[in-house]
């Protein structure tokens, strides 16, 4: 298996502007993905996701900010600490008007740099694999709901 890249596609109705919104401010993440969020979405703001109860925490920077079209950041750096020269993964979403809607396009790329033994590196690909699974259709209901209400 290639292990280089995962991409993942969600077409949602509602405007670039408010998907946008869900995927770059942290109170709308927190809904959707890691239980907490914390950081600003502005280019090389240094911040944190965490799960559970902060069981697992992860460090993250975001990398760009195109409103509203670009949303990006890496995260899982190998200690646990944002660090500019550090392996990491690179997690996209791209936003492209289609229709009355967005199409958000997911790339998390990076996974070959991290330097992991194959067995880690295939069981970290496939936990990534399995969590875009669970997580991108949570955002596509996320923002289905927000749009809805009143």
């Amino acid at each position: 298996m290639e292990y280089g890249s995962i991409e993942r596609e969600i077409h949602v109705d509602a405007t670039l502007e408010v998907v946008y919104e869900v995927v770059s401010a942290p109170r709308h993440m927190a809904q959707w993905w890691s239980d907490e969020a914390e950081f600003e979405a502005t280019p090389g703001a240094v911040g944190e996701l965490a799960w559970g109860n902060r069981e697992h925490v992860e460090a993250m920077t975001v990398v760009r900010a195109d409103p509203p079209r670009l949303f990006a950041f890496r995260w899982s750096y190998p200690d646990g600490t944002a660090d500019e020269i550090a392996d990491s993964l690179l997690v996209t979403f791209e936003l492209v008007p289609s229709g009355s809607g967005t199409l958000i396009r997911l790339t998390e790329t990076g996974f070959r740099e991290m330097g992991w033994a194959e067995a880690k590196l295939a069981q970290e690909y496939g936990e990534h694999v399995t969590g875009w699974d669970f997580y991108l259709p949570r955002l596509g209901e996320y923002v289905t709901r927000l749009v809805s209400a009143p």
